[in-house]
């Protein structure tokens, strides 16, 4: 494979916006039109989610010691949507069809490059697939209660039909019927339970429908769907060093389950938590961080305002109210929350002596394709 040439000719294609991933899908359905029924009806999000994932992996096709375990999570993932080993090489030859006419410098060497490593993605994908085949692609998940905490966040708590196993700090894929083969994905803030039920902490976001249906609209007794466990943020359990854990907004949820890990499971720790919001409106769990503080003499809960000064809470940006409490030179970090929140807390603790490879993070972005490399959609 000729990299340099793939990654140019991405470029090139990339450069005519939205009109690639409309003419992709347009050849993929009138190719192949039983391939509609995996899409939502609207496809306006779902088209720039393609070449945002297909960029990410050109960013490492020349690094496969981290691309494939990113393939093998895909395509564990994309059972959920009905994808099976026939339904690849139409979606290669529709992704060849696409990026040939729009690179006005293809040829055949670029053609036989793009051809050979869409043959190992879509290898990679198919094997990590089979070798899930004796597992569920999704777990169907009744609404035992719904919480309706602020305006815009709910606590919902769901109960899969069937064991779901999963990390605490991992994230979960969801769809629900008021929202059809629409998948966003969330953290459950609890650890798994003997009775299996997930707590899901949901925000609804200006123009996000799965958010707003979640928030606005499900009740006990729906049933959704939720898809296999994925993600890098749980707890390193070969560690024994006390934890600090900086979440902003829902990012509470994955650091609220490590929490719930390390109370029902050790080893015995100090544990640290902050959680920042704009005003104490933003606090929707307040209540339940006080109990957990409260049965937990370990932990330490400390909520922060940023924009709100007449609080009797502390003041400022989050990650000035941690280096407050510092120095965490000793600590295993993890922080989770919107992009801006985790850039900062995690510059400024690398700054103060807290080494990268003890800081995990989890992105809440709107706009990313899946939680696959380092993010998730919230929506």
């Amino acid at each position: 494979m000729d990299v340099p040439a793939m990654r140019a000719s991405f470029a090139r294609a990339g450069a005519h916006g939205d009109q690639v991933p409309l003419w992709f899908y347009s050849h993929l359905f009138l190719t192949h039109p039983e391939t509609r029924a995996m899409f939502p009806v609207s496809m306006a999000t779902q088209r720039d989610r393609l070449f945002a994932a297909l960029g990410e992996v050109m960013a490492r096709v020349d690094d496969l010691d981290a691309l494939v375990p990113i393939l093998q999570q895909l395509g564990r993932d994309h059972r959920k949507f009905g994808a099976v080993a026939a339904h690849y090489p139409a979606v290669g030859a529709s992704l060849l069809a696409t990026l040939e006419h729009f690179d006005d410098q293809w040829d055949d060497a670029v053609a036989a490059s793009w051809a050979e490593a869409y043959g190992v993605i879509a290898d990679v994908m198919i094997g990590a697939a089979d070798g899930q085949a004796d597992q569920p692609a999704w777990w169907e998940a009744e609404v035992v209660a719904h919480e309706r905490r602020t305006l815009e966040v709910a606590v919902l708590r769901v109960r899969p039909d069937a064991p779901l196993e999963y990390l605490p700090g991992q994230a979960i894929s969801l769809e629900s019927e008021l929202r059809p083969r629409l998948w966003r994905w969330y953290s459950p803030a609890n650890a798994p339970r003997a009775d299996g039920v997930l707590e899901l902490h949901v925000k609804a976001r200006d123009g996000g429908p799965v958010s707003s249906a979640l928030v606005r609209l499900a009740q006990v007794g729906d049933v959704l769907r939720l898809g296999p466990p994925v993600g890098h943020l749980a707890l390193d359990t070969a560690s024994d060093r006390d934890l600090l854990l900086v979440a902003g907004g829902t990012g509470l949820a994955p650091l609220k389950a490590i929490v719930d890990q390390v109370a029902r499971q050790g080893p015995p720790r100090r544990v640290d938590l902050f959680v920042g919001a704009r005003t104490e409106d933003g606090f929707y769990d307040r209540a339940d961080l006080r109990r957990l503080e409260q049965e937990n003499p370990w932990l330490t809960v400390t909520c922060a305002v940023s924009q709100e000064k007449g609080s009797s809470l502390e003041h400022g940006d989050i990650a000035d109210v941690v280096l407050r409490h510092g120095p965490w030179t000793s600590r295993d970090a993890y922080v989770a929350g919107n992009p801006a929140t985790v850039e900062d807390t995690v510059v400024r603790l690398h700054q103060h002596g807290l080494p990268m490879g003890r800081i995990r993070t989890e992105v809440f972005a709107p706009s990313r394709p899946s939680p696959t490399v380092d993010g998730k959609v919230t929506e």
